[in-house]
C-alpha cells in the first residue's frame, strides 16, 4: 500500500490564481460528478501540482502543460473524487470505525478477522494504516478522514487481512482479491502520493 503523506489536492488554487492559464475544451464529468461539466487548464508555470475547484456549474482542474492526455484523464478522476469526498466530509467515530470494520470482516473474510479495536491515530505519518495482529488492534491515519469510502474500506480491509495472514506474501494478496475495488484504491492512494513528488516506501514495511 502507498505509504507516503498527502499531496495539496483540491481547493489548493483559486479562481482568481488561475489567470492566464491554458484552457483546455470543457469535458463531461466521471464517476458520478455533480457538475456539469469539467474544464482543464494547463499552464507552463506549474510544473507540479494539480489542483481543482468548482466555478458555478463547473469544475475547474488546473494541471501541468507538459500531462499526458492519459495522465489528464487519470488526475480528472482523482481530483473529481477528491473534490466529492471534501464535499460530503463525514468523519466517522472509533465505535462507527470498528462497526464498519465488522461488517467488511463479514462480508469478504466470513467473520474470520476479529478486530480488539479500530481506531483513527494521528501520528502515522508514513503509512496510510497499520495492524498489530497479536492484539488485534487495527490503526488508521487521520489523513484518510475525507477520502472516498471505497479507499477508507480497503485500507481496513487490508488490515484486517493482516489479522489472517500478518505478512505480504501470496496468500495475503489472494485474501485482498475478495474486495472488488482494490486496484482502483490502490490507484487513488498512489494519485495522492505522486501528486507530492515524493517517493514511494515499500508496501510491505510495517503494514
Amino acid at each position: 500500500m502507498p505509504v507516503d503523506p498527502p499531496s495539496r489536492l483540491a481547493g489548493e488554487t483559486s479562481p482568481r490564481s488561475a489567470a492566464g492559464q491554458q484552457r483546455s475544451a470543457p469535458r463531461h464529468p466521471s464517476r458520478g460528478s455533480v457538475t456539469s461539466a469539467v474544464e482543464v487548464r494547463r499552464s507552463a508555470r506549474r510544473s507540479r501540482t494539480v489542483s481543482a475547484y468548482r466555478e458555478g456549474d463547473r469544475t475547474i482542474v488546473l494541471i501541468p502543460a507538459r500531462m499526458s492526455e492519459a495522465e489528464e484523464r487519470r488526475w480528472v478522476g482523482v481530483m473529481l473524487e477528491k473534490l466529492a469526498a471534501q464535499e460530503n466530509r463525514r468523519v466517522l467515530g472509533d465505535a462507527e470505525l470498528t462497526e464498519r470494520a465488522e461488517r467488511l470482516s463479514a462480508q469478504y473474510f466470513d467473520g474470520r478477522a476479529r478486530p480488539a479495536s479500530v481506531r483513527w491515530v494521528t501520528n502515522q505519518n508514513t503509512r496510510w494504516g497499520s495492524c498489530t495482529p497479536a492484539e488485534g488492534s487495527i490503526r488508521l491515519s487521520h489523513r484518510l478522514q475525507g477520502m472516498p469510502e471505497y479507499v477508507v474500506d480497503y485500507v481496513l480491509v487490508h488490515e484486517l487481512a493482516h489479522l489472517l495472514v500478518p505478512g505480504h506474501g501470496p496468500g495475503f494478496w489472494r485474501l485482498l482479491e475478495a474486495y472488488p475495488r482494490t486496484e482502483r484504491a490502490r490507484g487513488y492512494l498512489e494519485g495522492v502520493v505522486s501528486a507530492d513528488r515524493l517517493p514511494h516506501l515499500p508496501a510491505a514495511r510495517g503494514e
